[in-house]
């Protein structure tokens, strides 16, 4: 089959070069946005004289064929034509004869695939951005449901100090909304139409890119025809803005796995999100976000790919860019799936209070509020930070809490102690205590969570 630019050559590629060098097995992801850049194209063409209204009605009908066609899964796409574009051309040529030639009038390949990476981008972003949202609403119900469920906090995985269980899970949401940001700030770079930059310089046709963009609602086009078919900040962006999504949601996943072994037993998945062993019949494994948590690295892998490809790419179009689009497809599938298992993941988790509660009570995540006890008792922090330390080695050694030793006992190390203490030191008053703005206090989880419904 004859090349649709093969006027220059003189020689025949084999086939195993033909197929190293094809786009379509791939960027047949592209079909449907590239069917309606033409389309907008062509009324363009219309609309300026460089095409009359018969050439431009046939060229529009065959391109409404294609589209029906495509809804139906009747295109059979060929490495022969090697993209996207080019398989599309000889589908219109075999619709409506030679007239299917002057659709490239004043266009080249390299604007045509940036405007149709920018189209599939922003369909994206639109989804991404939906599903994020619905995910921090999950995240303010589940918090609504635990604001007084006492969970114990960490630091170096080590207990730490007691926290409303609903704080642990505003933490994500607050995660979650400035991903959400991101990714709605991406969209005002992939809002621009790259169509009319043709190969590189521009047309002498008397095109109206403003029209074209219109037509495809885009708000703005690239100010510089290099600029316009050699950007690719738009998909790295994305790229960059969806691993530090999935690196929010990985952390989450980390953490469910902890809390689902026989050693937390915090919560329990439903069966939906979880599978068996094929040889341990007691097993139910958190596969959903183990799922999540290595996916993150092929996530990862498509960031610095793209980086890769273009750290070195002199202006303007390049034969690697085709490796802009894989990367680009397996990030929004990835993230788009991912986003939905998170949220009816977490909906549906079973949260065991009763183990979260009995967790704080026996470990020493309240030596902090001793310690702020003495200290707002007058005797300097740092004074009462070596106080409480040996307090906890000796109940160590004797194997027993702090809530455990008598108040004679406490008395006789400073006077300062006195009943009360047994009340601070109960991990239910700990946490309501914690009144400071943005603290793990009842009143201050519940002011995150109101502040959250009114953003949502």
């Amino acid at each position: 089959m004859a090349k649709l630019w093969g006027g220059r050559f003189d020689g025949k590629n084999e086939a195993w070069i033909d197929a190293f060098g094809a786009s379509i097995p791939f960027d047949q992801k592209l079909a449907k946005q590239d069917l309606i850049g033409s389309l907008a194209h062509v009324k363009m063409l219309i609309h300026t004289g460089i095409l009359t209204k018969d050439e431009g009605e046939q060229i529009i009908a065959g391109l409404e064929t294609l589209q029906e066609k495509l809804a139906k899964d009747e295109l059979t796409f060929t490495i022969e034509n090697e993209d996207i574009h080019l398989n599309m051309e000889t589908f219109l040529h075999q619709e409506i004869g030679p007239v299917a030639g002057k659709l490239h009038t004043a266009r080249s390949r390299n604007d045509q695939v940036a405007t149709d990476m920018h189209l599939y981008l922003k369909g994206v972003l639109t989804k991404v951005v939906a599903k994020i949202h619905h995910f921090r609403e999950v995240l303010v119900e589940k918090a609504q449901e635990h604001i007084e469920t006492i969970a114990p906090g960490y630091t170096h995985l080590q207990h730490a100090q007691p926290i409303s269980f609903g704080h642990h899970l505003m933490a994500y949401y607050q995660m979650l909304t400035r991903d959400e940001q991101r990714f709605t700030e991406n969209m005002q770079r992939a809002d621009i139409s790259p169509l009319g930059a043709a190969a590189l310089a521009g047309t002498t046709f008397p095109i109206d890119r403003e029209l074209s963009a219109k037509e495809l609602g885009f708000s703005q086009v690239y100010q510089n025809s290099l600029d316009a078919v050699s950007d690719r900040d738009f998909i790295l962006e994305f790229l960059s803005n969806a691993s530090i999504l999935m690196m929010h949601l990985s952390r989450f996943c980390e953490e469910i796995i902890l809390w689902c072994s026989h050693e937390y037993q915090f919560v329990e998945l439903t069966d939906t999100f979880s599978t068996g062993s094929s040889i341990m019949p007691q097993k139910k494994n958190p596969d959903m976000a183990e799922l999540i948590r290595g996916k993150t690295g092929r996530v990862y892998g498509d960031l610095f790919g793209l980086l890769t490809v273009m750290k070195g790419l002199p202006l303007a179009y390049n034969k690697d860019l085709q490796e802009d689009k894989e990367g680009m497809f397996d990030t929004a599938e990835t993230i788009l799936t991912s986003l939905d298992i998170m949220s009816g993941m977490i909906a549906t988790m079973k949260v065991n209070k009763e183990r979260m509660l009995e967790s704080t009570q026996k470990d020493f995540s309240n030596a902090t509020e001793l310690a702020d006890y003495l200290a707002s008792k007058g005797l300097p922090f740092r004074q009462a930070h070596e106080i409480v330390g040996k307090l906890v080695l000796q109940c160590i050694q004797n194997g027993h809490y702090l809530q455990d030793i008598p108040l004679e006992e406490y008395q006789a190390i400073t006077p300062l102690i006195e009943e009360d203490i047994y009340e601070k030191l109960d991990s239910y008053t700990a946490v309501k205590r914690r009144h400071s703005l943005g603290g793990t206090g009842f009143e201050q989880v519940q002011k995150q969570i109101d502040t959250a419904k009114a953003q949502l």
